[in-house]
């Protein structure tokens, strides 16, 4: 039964595998724009570590903090990296549909998952959230101390499951489309 559930999803198996690993060099480019954002603005940077209003919501008592606004940009530059990765490797769709065409569901999927993972990288890192990371643990003293590190990392992690599965099923749909044996191998 097992032998006959791997052998039916093996190459969906594939996929999420090579989508993970994608994923993998997506957060070492989130960190290194973020490294690249501490070196460039150490300022901004600052404040972005103690967790500092960079807008305030008008009519709300909700601000955007800096540290989300440095994960929205590290969002947009791994996410058009992860798309051209996962269209070629993870999916192999680069011959079955246009650059754009994917593109746009892709972006909006990410969208979708960066939206609510910044949701939890919120809770995260609050301090009277149920779920904040401990500050008496993630002081900031140092990188692996880091809480916005952490609470990336959880963010990306709990995102990648549901990522994989929009992005199958909805962006590189045109693989399954395929003729039987061309793209489509197992799944």
């Amino acid at each position: 039964m097992i032998r006959q559930v791997f052998h039916r999803y093996r190459g969906s198996l594939g996929q999420l595998l090579r989508f993970s690993i994608v994923g993998a060099s997506g957060v070492l480019v989130n960190l290194l724009v973020a490294y690249g954002a501490k070196k460039i603005a150490p300022h901004i940077w600052a404040s972005a570590q103690e967790g500092n209003i960079w807008l305030p919501i008008p009519g709300t008592p909700y601000n955007i903090r800096w540290f989300l606004v440095f994960s929205m940009i590290a969002f947009v530059v791994a996410n058009v990296s992860n798309y051209q990765l996962n269209r070629v490797w993870s999916f192999k769709s680069d011959h079955h549909a246009g650059w754009f065409a994917e593109f746009l569901p892709f972006f909006t999927v990410g969208l979708l998952a960066q939206c609510l993972g910044m949701i939890l990288e919120q809770a995260l890192m609050h301090p009277n959230s149920p779920i904040g990371l401990p500050s008496s643990i993630f002081d900031n003293s140092t990188g692996l101390r880091t809480k916005w590190y952490w609470a990336h990392l959880i963010m990306i992690c709990v995102t990648i499951p549901v990522s994989f599965l929009l992005n199958k099923f909805w962006t590189f749909r045109a693989i399954r489309r395929a003729p039987h044996g061309s793209a489509n191998q197992g799944g």
